[in-house]
């Protein structure tokens, strides 16, 4: 039994890739409110989860099911968002939340008019020191934040083309996740302001990003992503004070450091947080649909300069 003695929240799976397998299945079954009934995918079959071939097989199998986590690559996560509400289900939409702004707020449309739940996960921003990064930057004037994003797409997107192909966004695609952070610490609104796109001239989607932004405040943020990085792998995010003091957010969010103290140090237990979220929006009957790292993301395409980058062969 769940939290006070209610049934466990049954949660079917749509995309059984890479995400589904590292993140999603063992954080659902790590959490006593919730139940992983079954998954669907044209291919993948996972150890120990019901496989269907789509969405309609595994609903007619299971039709107790309550909840839909899509994990799908971005460029198809409309459509099936769109069936999966049709139904009268709950979703939580793996990040980014769709292809285009223009999809995410159609989803969110539906969402509303069904009276359905809705999660836009980002994930980065359930990482154990953002919340303590956001408070140390409410309490003082800030100076700049730099961003460094940078991992290896041979090591961490195997055989993934789709990252590459238009709607996959390339290094945007880790990148969001730091965005995803800077607009939680951030009260004020982001605006990109220029923005370099390295992209492949056999690819759709950038491999490296230099960009600028600024907030309303004024204070400019810098970002730099790349997905070529070798040896040390980094996903940082720095911030200076007005007063000179100078705050590391490093390891996706895990370690934090102020004036060369650390002060947290933990192991991930992002996607944990993201499903207790979602779980207690559905008890709520609320949703939590925020696109503002999304929205960064097509600016910086609106904006972005597009610099032809030597052809990427995995």
């Amino acid at each position: 039994m769940g939290l006070f003695g209610k049934k466990p929240l049954k949660i079917g799976l749509i995309g059984l890739g890479k995400i589904a397998v590292d993140q999603h299945i063992p954080s659902i079954r790590g959490n006593k409110n919730l139940e992983l009934v079954a998954g669907c995918s044209p291919h993948t079959r996972p150890e120990g989860v019901k496989a269907y071939p789509d969405m309609d097989a595994m609903l007619k199998a299971h039709p107790e099911i309550e909840a839909i986590a899509i994990c799908t690559p971005p460029q198809i996560r409309h459509k099936i968002a769109k069936a999966v509400i049709a139904t009268g289900r709950h979703v939580f939409l793996e990040k980014p939340p769709a292809a285009t702004l223009g999809e995410a707020e159609a989803i969110k449309t539906l969402a509303q008019a069904k009276g359905v739940s809705l999660l836009a996960s980002w994930h980065s921003r359930f990482a154990p020191a953002v919340e303590a990064t956001r408070k140390w930057v409410s309490e003082r004037p800030i100076k700049n934040i730099t961003i460094h994003w940078k991992e290896n797409v041979r090591q961490w997107h195997p055989g993934q083309a789709w990252i590459f192909e238009p709607g996959g966004m390339g290094v945007f695609d880790p990148g969001i996740n730091s965005l995803s952070i800077l607009t939680r610490i951030l009260k004020d609104a982001v605006m990109v302001k220029k923005a370099d796109l390295h992209i492949p001239v056999n690819c759709d989607a950038p491999i490296q990003v230099e960009m600028d932004m600024q907030t309303e405040a004024g204070f400019p943020i810098r970002a730099e992503y790349d997905f070529l990085q070798t040896g040390i792998q980094t996903w940082s995010i720095y911030i200076e004070s007005a007063a000179g003091e100078k705050l590391t957010l490093s390891m996706g969010g895990t370690e934090l450091e102020i004036d060369g103290k650390t002060l947290i140090k933990e192991k991930e237990t992002e996607y944990s947080g993201l499903y207790a979220h979602f779980y207690d929006l559905i008890q709520k009957k609320e949703s939590d649909a925020d696109f503002s790292p999304l929205r960064i993301v097509a600016d910086a395409m609106l904006l972005g300069k597009r610099i032809a980058a030597p052809e990427y062969i995995e």
